[in-house]
């Protein structure tokens, strides 16, 4: 059966899946859109390992975060009370469930949005909450009046999916369920993530600014009985870190960059810090690959873990080439492999009782999966019906050797009931990041295009993941070694895939990939259509903007408008958008703060200006992941539009 564009409405993404204390059981969080209300709702589900027995734990669709209590009951934080009207403050309710049977019951209430939370014991509860500084000092009977107007004075002033965020931190708290108050751990400025806890100890890294949020971090532990706050890696040692554990009773164990090779992009290496004198030392020098699952498909949702310790190893997801595959890692930084199948394992947890995770095997979307004594099994059947019922194309793939004697990896689809003999209208389809990676896995939007008619062709050209730290360094040349590769790749797939018609070939791509789609308009005309997403078209304009501007474009551009505005100006695709000549439609989101919607209005001006065909849809209340968690309705408008597009100048 022909696949349909709005068949993502019926997945069901599986993710942050947790074991119980005891590893018997699992719980995670699956999604689903809901298209009459144009949202998704959550649901908690239980896998027992001793029964092998999965079932729904929760109704109400509106049920996220949570932690297992214990081995029987989990606490999560549900939205399912209806809002009165007068009640403007914000509030975090939690509720208590027994797995084993019967009605949420709510155990209590924060009066702040709570962002993240771990129990230290059942009465206290470290708790990450939203902290306005600059509210805080207006007085209370002032504050609905306020919401008229946003006063900032620091840089990031506002934040892709936050809104404005000037003064605005995740706060550290304990919140003590007896005497039902949160006492703050850290200051107004601070910024808290990755909490763990031990006994009555939390680790925590913190960044702590202002002004100006620069990108180094520290880790400091907090003594609960105590009331003492112990700095043990202070910002001043200028490292950036992701992530840290709790290794053992000894040792912590992070990764991190001093960012001094290859910049803001340079993947981070494994370090152990002691407790007992503070000191650290990198374990993996010569370690150069990403620490996170970066293959992109449109068909996931949700997030979870991506790194957890269990009996003295750290295990962790890594992309290699078109691959997420999971690694464990010791104290001594003696790497294994793990789990090494084609596909991705997106997100896990580990206990006694073997290792599962979330992930995409072949053109499956995310199912839970076990991995037990070498031997992978499925758990779940949310999606089945996707590879049983649905007309699918399996992504081919192939790599060549560039013309500067570089490896590419890249992939063709060929058209759902493709005939031999046949030449096909064909879409390139180019992704974010650029330090993102393509691999065999389903992605909706191409699967549709190729139920559609169309042949789909993609590569990881160089600034992709999957690779080392030179292969995705292109700070200064974007454009230049990156269009190359994706051009050399053209003309491979047309070589190599006779049923490419060379003559009817469009172009899409969103973020990076909005980026490039600009630029190539401007660089070649082989295209004739292009469909550019949340892009960006001058790195000037970028700089001053958007949320990560500021630092981003200074370190991937190699210069700002004041040291090297010539250099900016040569990489930004409006400089050439007087020699553009394709039609093209640009799609972008009103609180897109990562790609802001004026580097798609100055494009799209240009070309009209040059009169060249164009077209813009700006979508309201959607930021920068429009394509990949929008509003179910807003999904579909976009990948109608795009296609539409096509189908105007390619068929």
């Amino acid at each position: 059966m022909k696949l349909k564009l709005e068949d993502f409405i019926d997945f069901k993404y599986p993710s942050d899946l947790k074991f119980s204390p005891d590893g018997d059981k699992i719980c995670f969080v699956q999604t689903e859109a809901d298209l009459e209300n144009n949202n998704y709702q959550k649901f908690l589900w239980i896998h027992n390992l001793k029964t092998k027995k999965t079932y729904k734990l929760t109704n109400s669709g509106k049920d996220g975060s949570y932690i297992w209590y214990d081995d029987e009951n989990i606490l999560f934080i549900s939205n399912r009370e209806e809002k009165k009207e007068e009640d403007k403050k914000p509030k975090t309710t939690f509720y208590i469930i027994n797995i084993n049977g019967g009605e949420a019951q709510k155990k209590f209430d924060i009066e702040e949005t709570v962002t993240s939370f771990e129990m230290i014991d059942k009465t206290k509860f470290a708790m990450t909450i939203k902290y306005d500084g600059y509210l805080e000092k207006i007085p209370e009977e002032e504050r609905e009046e306020e919401k008229d107007y946003h006063v900032f004075d620091e840089i990031p002033f506002w934040s892709n999916g936050q809104g404005f965020t000037s003064k605005v931190r995740n706060r550290l708290y304990i919140y003590n369920t007896l005497d039902k108050k949160t006492e703050p751990i850290v200051n107004e400025l601070t910024n808290v993530r990755n909490i763990k806890i031990k006994d009555d100890t939390i680790y925590f890294i913190a960044n702590t600014y202002k002004d100006m949020m620069e990108h180094y971090d520290s880790i400091l532990k907090y003594d609960v009985k105590g009331k003492k706050i112990e700095t043990l890696i202070d910002e001043s040692e200028k490292l950036s870190i992701p992530s840290m554990h709790i290794l053992n009773d000894e040792k912590l164990i992070f990764t991190g960059s001093d960012m001094k090779k290859y910049g803001l992009n340079e993947n981070r290496k494994f370090y152990t810090l002691k407790l007992k004198d503070k000191s650290y030392k990198c374990i993996t020098p010569n370690f150069e690959y990403s620490l996170w699952n970066s293959v992109g498909s449109d068909a996931r949702f949700g997030g979870g873990k991506g790194q957890e310790v269990y009996e003295g190893k750290l295990y962790f997801t890594s992309t290699r080439v078109k691959d997420s595959f999971l690694y464990s890692i010791d104290e001594y930084g003696n790497i294994e492999e793990v789990i090494k199948n084609d596909g991705t394992v997106d997100v896990f947890d580990i206990s006694k009782n073997g290792i599962y995770f979330i992930g995409f095997r072949g053109l499956r979307i995310p199912e839970v999966y076990s991995y037990i004594n070498g031997t992978e099994e499925k758990i779940t059947s949310f999606n089945d019906w996707l590879v049983e019922e649905r007309d699918l194309s399996k992504p081919e793939h192939f790599s060549f050797e560039n013309s500067d004697g570089v490896e590419i990896d890249g992939w063709v689809m060929k058209p759902v009931n493709y005939e031999k003999g046949k030449k096909y209208p064909t879409i390139l389809d180019i992704h974010g990041g650029p330090k993102t990676a393509y691999g065999d896995i389903y992605y909706h939007e191409m699967q549709y295009w190729a139920n559609e008619g169309y042949a789909v062709i993609f590569c990881n050209p160089r600034g992709s993941d999957g690779k080392d730290n030179e292969f995705a360094d292109i700070r200064g040349k974007f454009g230049k070694e990156d269009f190359r590769d994706i051009m050399e790749f053209v003309d491979q797939a047309v070589e190599k895939y006779k049923f490419i018609n060379e003559d009817k070939m469009g172009v899409t791509g969103g973020s990076y990939g909005g980026f490039m789609t600009n630029w190539i308009i401007g660089n070649t005309n082989r295209f004739k259509a292009a469909a550019s997403q949340r892009s960006i078209s001058n790195w000037i304009s970028k700089s001053m903007v958007t949320d990560i501007g500021y630092y981003f474009v200074q370190d991937q551009q190699a210069g700002n408008a004041w040291t090297d505005p010539e250099g900016l100006w040569e990489q930004s695709p409006l400089k050439y958008a007087n020699k553009a000549k394709t039609p093209t439609l640009f799609i972008h989101s009103d609180e897109d703060y990562r790609c802001y919607k004026a580097e798609g209005y100055q494009m799209f001006t240009a070309l009209k200006l040059f009169g060249v065909e164009a077209r813009f849809v700006l979508f309201d209340g959607e930021n920068h992941e429009l394509s990949r968690s929008g509003k179910p309705k807003h999904r579909i408008r976009r990948l109608k539009e795009i296609t539409q597009w096509m189908d105007k100048y390619l068929k």
